[in-house]
């Protein structure tokens, strides 16, 4: 087997300013190299450069004439002679995406130990947002994506950091479903209390929540039960608690920038068709699923029309979506915050815990503890620079960034 060919390493770093690439590529010329790799990335005006040359006519005088052009731009300049690109290809790639609000030091430093004791290699850290909420994304190879998920998931819960872990390489991109619940996760109001409130059984529904969170009804019992307290009341209240339902902060944002990507959203819901329906249609959103009151004479009978929508419900919901999309369940993100999510959350390609009772964040795939919805978009790899230009480009508002850190 032959060896590769001989490469020379050039690492540039200094302040930034317009023309650095430019000169450093006129220097080499004149020697007839081929590039093997480049990357560059300049922070906070300090520029990272690095070349990766082969195929020189002068081995001498290419590296001459590299340093000889960082001393005229006032760069530092180093230089390693090797063979090949330098780089083992390594399997196993994996996103990992670190969200804090504030990031802590320890934040990183425990997540990146936790990569290194599974063996995994950091090829790579970007920043995807520093608000709301601050994100960095590390590439890493070498990974079993798996067990990496499962220690991250052990960090997160003892240094209370959300950590995602998604199998890198094509599997990162691509047209995705994007399926949520509606109650807590959507919007920040529980229907049914908001219509109890009119019907003035706030109590009653009170009591029958209590009786479920101890275990003494399932989630359909639970929800006949009250739903029976609001017999008699008018369904013109329906339009009025629709006008009261409050979006939980960065929704907008988050369903605006998956359509714009061509990924479909869908709305599965424990509550009523009767609000989620003009929530999905003022958003855009085709696919929706949800329970159904009956009412006659103009006023609601207590009941509900149908099967009621119950966990299995709703993860059949999902896969139904997803076959209509023709999207394989791997190619799915369930979002949703109860235990009636859980079905869902697991039949997902990635389930998503958001601001969600302990037993959902155990058993979820990763969790976001922040009460910004549109931190669903940074784990898919989306960075808030995307948003806010996309934003712009069709002149959406977006808030305005906090005042820059000092320094």
């Amino acid at each position: 087997m032959s060896e590769p060919p001989e490469t020379l390493l050039v690492t540039v770093n200094g302040n930034d300013r317009p023309g650095v690439s430019s000169a450093l590529f006129d220097a080499v010329e004149p020697f007839g190299v081929d590039v093997v790799d480049i990357e560059q990335v300049v922070v906070r005006g300090h520029l990272t450069l690095a070349l990766l040359l082969t195929g020189w006519t002068d081995r001498d005088g290419l590296r001459a004439a590299v340093h000889a052009a960082g001393r005229r731009l006032d760069l530092q300049v180093a230089t390693q002679w090797g063979h090949g690109d330098n780089a083992e290809r390594r399997s196993g790639r994996a996103a990992v995406v670190v969200i804090g609000a504030p990031l802590a030091s320890r934040h990183v430093a425990a997540v990146t130990a936790a990569v290194a004791g599974e063996g995994a290699n950091i090829d790579r850290i970007r920043r995807l947002a520093r608000y709301p909420v601050t994100t960095v994304e590390l590439d890493v190879s070498g990974a079993d994506v798996s067990a990496l998920r499962a220690r991250l998931a052990t960090v997160a819960t003892e240094h209370r950091v959300d950590v995602a872990v998604a199998p890198g390489g094509l599997d990162r991109r691509g047209r995705r479903l994007v399926v949520m619940d509606v109650d807590s996760t959507l919007i920040q109001d529980e229907v049914i209390e908001l219509i109890a409130r009119h019907a003035g059984t706030e109590a009653e529904v009170a009591a029958v929540t209590e009786r479920a969170m101890r275990g003494e009804l399932d989630f359909e019992e639970s929800l006949r039960a009250r739903v029976a307290t609001l017999a008699g009341t008018p369904a013109a209240v329906l339009e009025e608690v629709r006008e009261q339902v409050r979006l939980t902060p960065g929704a907008r944002t988050l369903v605006r920038t998956l359509h714009r990507l061509g990924m479909t959203v869908a709305l599965v819901s424990g509550g009523f068709v009767e609000v989620v329906e003009p929530l999905a249609a003022d958003l855009g959103i085709r696919h929706v699923r949800a329970n159904r009151l009956e009412v006659s004479g103009g006023v609601l009978t207590g009941r509900v029309l149908g099967a009621v929508v119950d966990r299995a419900a709703k993860a059949s919901a999902l896969r139904e979506f997803a076959a209509a999309e023709g999207l394989p369940l791997a190619r799915t993100v369930a979002v949703g915050d109860g235990a009636n999510d859980l079905d869902m959350l697991a039949a997902a390609g990635l389930g998503v815990a958001f601001n969600a009772k302990p037993l959902v964040r155990q058993q979820a795939d990763t969790a976001v503890n922040v009460p910004h919805l549109d931190a669903v978009l940074f784990l898919l790899g989306i960075s808030r620079e995307e948003v806010e230009d996309a934003d712009a480009a069709d002149g959406t508002p977006t808030p305005a960034p906090p005042v820059p850190l000092r320094g």
